[in-house]
C-alpha cells in the first residue's frame, strides 16, 4: 500500500509541476485541462481524479510552494526584536530578487502572480492569505518589540498595512525584472545597493527610526541561491 500511496503522490505533484508554467504563461482561464494532462503525460481523467477543478490545482500550487520550506521553521524560531525585523526585511527582498533566476520556479510563480492579477486574482488571494497566517505574525511581534525598545515612531497606518506596503515594494522590484532586465530605470546598476535602499525605505515605512536602522546593519550579502535560507538562518 505504501508504494501505491507514494506513486499517487508523485503523479499528483507531477500534474502540479506541469500546470504551474502553463498557468504562468497562459493564465488560469487560458489553460485547459487537456493541456495540463498532455504536459504531465497523463490522461485528463487522471487530472480530474486528483484535482476536480483547476481551482484545486491553484490551491495545491500554493501549498507546494509554501510548505516544507526550512526557512519557515527558522522564521518561527526567531526572537522578536528590532534586529530580527531588519533581517526579515532584507531576507524578503533578497528572496524576491536574488532567488528569481530566469526560468526558475520562483520566477515562474512570480509570472503566475502577475497573471492572476489580470484575471480573477484567486491565486494572489490564496498566497496572501497564507502569508498573513504564517509570515505576518512574526513581523507583528517584531514591530511590538521595536516599539517597546523605543525604536519605532508612532504612525496612523495599521501594522498589517505597513507589512503589505513593504511586501508590495519587494514584489514589484521583482516583477519589473521579469522581462530580463528592469523595466524601471533605477539609478545605479548594483542590485545589492538597490536592495539595501529598498530595505531602508520599507523599514522607515514600518516606523523604524534612522538611529535604529543604523544600529542594526543588514546581514552579510550572499550569493543567489542562498539568500533566503542563509539570511534567515543567521538571525
Amino acid at each position: 500500500m505504501a508504494a501505491i500511496r507514494l506513486d499517487n503522490e508523485g503523479r499528483r505533484r507531477g500534474i502540479v509541476e506541469a500546470a504551474l508554467p502553463l498557468f504562468a504563461r497562459k493564465g488560469f482561464a487560458g489553460t485547459t485541462t487537456k493541456e495540463i494532462a498532455e504536459a504531465a503525460r497523463v490522461s485528463e481523467a487522471l487530472v480530474f481524479k486528483h484535482f476536480p477543478s483547476k481551482a484545486a490545482l491553484y490551491e495545491e500550487i500554493v501549498q507546494l510552494g509554501c510548505l516544507g520550506d526550512p526557512a519557515l521553521e527558522r522564521i518561527g524560531n526567531l526572537t522578536a526584536s528590532t534586529a530580527t525585523l531588519v533581517v526579515m526585511v532584507h531576507g524578503m527582498l533578497r528572496h524576491f530578487i536574488l532567488e528569481a533566476s530566469p526560468g526558475g520556479e520562483l520566477e515562474t510563480r512570480q509570472r503566475l502572480m502577475v497573471n492572476s492579477f489580470l484575471e480573477d486574482g484567486e491565486y494572489g488571494r490564496l498566497v496572501f492569505d497564507w502569508v498573513l497566517e504564517h509570515i505576518y505574525p512574526k513581523i507583528a511581534e517584531c514591530l511590538r518589540a521595536a516599539a517597546a525598545a523605543g525604536d519605532l515612531v508612532a504612525t496612523a497606518v495599521p501594522p498589517e498595512n505597513r507589512f503589505w506596503f513593504g511586501q508590495h515594494v519587494a514584489a514589484m522590484l521583482a516583477y519589473v525584472r521579469l522581462p530580463g532586465r528592469s523595466a524601471v530605470p533605477y539609478r545605479g546598476d548594483d542590485v545589492h545597493a538597490l536592495i539595501d535602499q529598498a530595505a531602508w525605505f520599507i523599514l522607515r515605512g514600518f516606523g523604524l527610526t534612522d538611529a535604529a536602522i543604523a544600529a542594526n546593519p543588514p546581514p552579510p550579502r550572499v550569493a543567489p541561491g542562498d539568500a533566503q535560507l542563509l539570511v534567515l538562518g543567521d538571525a
